[in-house]
């Protein structure tokens, strides 16, 4: 075994993307890639430094690791690749079992300031801002409802910092479609024309690539394309060009985003609630969860060193 070995650091966050704290310890398990046990032990966290691995210099040096706490739903990260005389990062994030969503930061009052671009869409459709605000906080109220925001402020925090060869995805966005269209894993709307074509142009630059048999899962829809950042969390834009536009916004394409949990079969974040998450999207029995989104996108970002995933609200215990 070469004698330079190498070195991983550990940060795990809570559902509010702080440090977590608990009066648990952590169970962190260190895995290389020929699946042997480095370390698994119990850390007082939340930032733990594990020093002297063995580095083989092939797919040994894969390594995985998988972090728990009592009370918490278990997080990992693969393929972690370590290098002699490094010291490489990983961050994660453990939910609380019972967590609900917080959305104190996407309050009415505070929209228009955090959020413009968003409140713009919130407003736009309607003559009256009290029926805009009543309509925005009855998501909040239902609690059958709020994962239905949490997946629009999912998705609008993410195509806010998805860059065209003009702007951002969400620049493009000029109306939400209200009605039961709209679920917990994606939402309808009409955007500019132009968007098709940036994204198309976006594609040829390696940052989209189209989404092969998109017609199964997107009923009439006529083209579609998929963000290929991340190992996993990347937006999807689904383009239904043959719906006939408003009539005051006749230069307008009908959009369907979404986010898919994996860019492929190589998924990288590996969370407890996947195995579940995972049979329901193989079997279309089941929507994707905007929880599991939301920790999928904030450790897919920490890993590509972007700025931190914020959609305005977070998850805390019940």
């Amino acid at each position: 075994m070469p004698s330079q070995p190498a070195s991983l650091m550990v940060n795990v966050v809570d559902g509010t993307r702080q440090p977590l704290v608990t009066n648990q310890k952590l169970l962190i398990r260190v895995i290389d890639g020929n699946q042997k046990e480095q370390s698994a032990d119990f850390h007082n966290g939340p930032t733990v430094r594990f020093d002297d691995l063995p580095v083989f210099d092939n797919f040994g040096d894969n390594y995985t690791v998988i972090a728990s706490a009592d009370g918490h739903l278990q997080s990992g990260f693969t393929p972690i690749p370590i290098r002699r005389g490094t010291v490489q990062t990983v961050n994660l994030m453990l939910l609380p079992r019972n967590g609900t969503f917080n959305f104190a930061q996407a309050r009415w009052a505070l929209l228009p300031k955090a959020f413009p671009k968003l409140f713009e869409l919130l407003t736009n459709d309607l003559p009256d801002l009290n029926a805009a605000q009543q309509r925005y906080e009855g998501l909040i109220e239902a609690p059958e409802r709020q994962p239905v925001l949490a997946c629009l402020l999912n998705l609008a925090a993410a195509m806010s910092v998805i860059d065209l060869p003009d702007g951002k995805v969400l620049d493009y966005f000029q109306r939400i479609i209200w009605d039961d269209s709209m679920k917990q894993d994606r939402f309808f709307g009409w955007a500019k024309k132009a968007l098709l074509d940036e994204t198309m142009q976006a594609a040829q630059h390696g940052a989209f690539a189209r989404e092969l048999g998109f017609q199964l899962f997107h009923k009439n829809a006529t083209d579609s394309y998929k963000q290929v950042q991340f190992g996993e969390a990347n937006v999807q834009l689904t383009f239904h060009g043959d719906d006939p536009p408003p009539e005051d916004l006749p230069d307008s394409i009908k959009m369907e985003p979404d986010i898919d949990y994996f860019k492929d079969i190589g998924a990288h974040a590996l969370l407890e609630v996947l195995p579940n998450a995972v049979e329901k999207v193989a079997g279309q029995s089941g929507l994707s969860d905007p929880k599991v989104v939301y920790v999928l996108r904030w450790i897919a970002g920490r890993r590509a060193g972007v700025p931190e995933f914020n959609p305005l609200y977070t998850i805390v215990p019940a």
